[in-house]
């Protein structure tokens, strides 16, 4: 008599197979059937194999009758019930599984460096950029957080698009489950089982109820969402940093015998950032194969699904992983240059601080209606200056010089400040790590330290 199986203590052993659980419910499989097989477990002769399917055109059968000549014995009862889909969409979903596993303590990296950064630097002033023209002042710690926020919801996404999976499981060819329910003579209950037991055997907890041949390719729709949406992620961050790189602001690492350009010594390009959008737009690209195929999966299933799945769905994930190692390097080694920002906002901030010195005036006595015109005027000959004749910002010393101006004068230079445009923005920086990062963060404890480092 064959030993009944214990699921927890055997489903991760190469012996806990298919055929036991055939077996544990009651069909004619011998032991030495499935020891034959055990035996034979890592015995792959992928040389036949190659053979077999070069003359069937079918990969599937190609190892059973491969392994079938291995176990002679178990060789009737090898591929029992099962379908090609059995083999290659279950293992595909466990892929998908696993791949997210990978990718999620990559993502809390990303965002545990950011976060980091961001405290460091939450009450650096720097310029605010709406349609990339110079706009109020934020800090470099409060741009970060908006990095970070959207690497956030990666994270929220991926994990729901991982826990939201489930297995294929026994259905047979067209999902009926006709064939299970022959092999049990009509049992349904025993095909029920079948189904719950390779579905806890594969570490799953749910099975899809009912599908076609396959699983709903929609599930590959949103699995290449979730890492699409990353890429989109990563393409803004890397983005803003280079922009900010051309600006010397913030540069991305830089090794010291680093060379950025074979024609211009000098340069200092953002290559990881550079590398890291060009991935992600492939990234974002990919879900349209996973769209157009499970728009045309006619019926119960075609087969034109295949050779694409086996090319996008690899393809966005080792882009993801691609994406996540780069964006992790950057993160870690970011160098800010607070007087290049300071000098940049010194250049922008007199034109910002007009309504701060309307409000003083009018505090002084003032009529806001005139005050207004004054600064428009001295504006924008402070502006003719900046842009005509190549000079600096010279609006704060007209300020100061007009008569008009007398009552405030010796409050302008606390009016600009750059620490009092950044409103509540190192305050929003603490909020938001205590309130929403740190949260994540602890779902990942253990898996936060590894650096990233990259070959070329």
């Amino acid at each position: 008599m064959h030993q009944p199986l214990n699921i927890e203590a055997d489903q991760k052993s190469p012996a806990y197979t298919y055929c036991n659980l055939l077996q544990e419910l009651g069909l004619p499989i011998t032991d030495e059937q499935i020891k034959e097989m055990e035996a034979n477990w890592d015995n792959i002769d992928y040389e036949f194999a190659a053979k077999e399917e070069e003359k069937i055109r079918h990969d599937t059968m190609a190892h059973v009758r491969t392994f079938a000549v291995a176990c002679p014995k178990a060789a009737p009862i090898i591929h029992l019930g099962a379908t090609s889909c059995y083999v290659g969409d279950n293992t595909d979903l466990i892929v998908l599984r696993d791949g997210f596993d990978i990718l999620l303590p990559k993502v809390a990296r990303c965002i545990h460096r950011l976060a980091k950064f961001a405290l460091e630097h939450k009450d650096q002033p720097t310029l605010g950029y709406t349609h990339l023209q110079p706009a109020q002042l934020t800090t470099v710690g409060k741009r970060t957080t908006l990095w970070t926020q959207e690497l956030l919801m990666d994270e929220r996404a991926i994990r729901r698009a991982r826990d939201d999976l489930r297995f294929r499981g026994v259905k047979g060819t067209t999902g009926t489950q006709a064939s299970f329910l022959q092999l049990f003579e009509g049992d349904n209950e025993k095909v029920k089982k079948l189904d719950e037991l390779v579905t806890q055997m594969a570490g799953f907890k749910e099975v899809y109820i009912v599908c076609g041949q396959t699983y709903t390719r929609k599930v590959d729709v949103e699995c290449l969402n979730v890492l699409a949406s990353l890429g989109s992620t990563a393409h803004k961050i890397c983005t803003d940093i280079r922009i900010l790189a051309s600006n010397k602001e913030i540069e991305e690492p830089f090794e010291s015998s680093q060379i950025g350009s074979s024609a211009m010594p000098y340069k200092r390009n953002p290559m990881r950032s550079e590398r890291c959008c060009a991935l992600a737009r492939i990234l974002m690209a990919l879900p349209s194969n996973a769209l157009s195929t499970a728009a045309t999966q006619w019926m119960e299933r075609t087969l034109d699904d295949s050779a694409n799945r086996r090319i996008s769905l690899a393809d966005s994930f080792l882009a993801a992983d691609s994406v996540l190692i780069l964006l992790q390097n950057i993160t870690e080694g970011l160098v800010v240059y607070p007087k290049v920002i300071n000098r940049h906002i010194t250049q922008e901030l007199p034109f910002m601080a007009s309504e701060n010195i309307i409000m003083a005036m009018v505090k002084a006595g003032g009529n806001r209606q005139e005050c207004h015109e004054e600064i428009r005027v001295h504006s924008q000959a402070a502006g003719n200056k900046v842009k005509q004749e190549g000079l600096e910002n010279d609006l704060v010393e007209r300020i100061k010089a007009a008569p008009y101006f007398s009552p405030i004068h010796d409050q302008i230079d606390t009016l600009l400040s750059p620490s009092t445009f950044t409103g509540r923005a190192s305050q929003q920086v603490e909020e938001f790590l205590k309130l929403e990062v740190e949260p994540v963060l602890k779902k990942y404890e253990g898996q936060l330290g590894s650096t990233s480092t990259l070959a070329n």
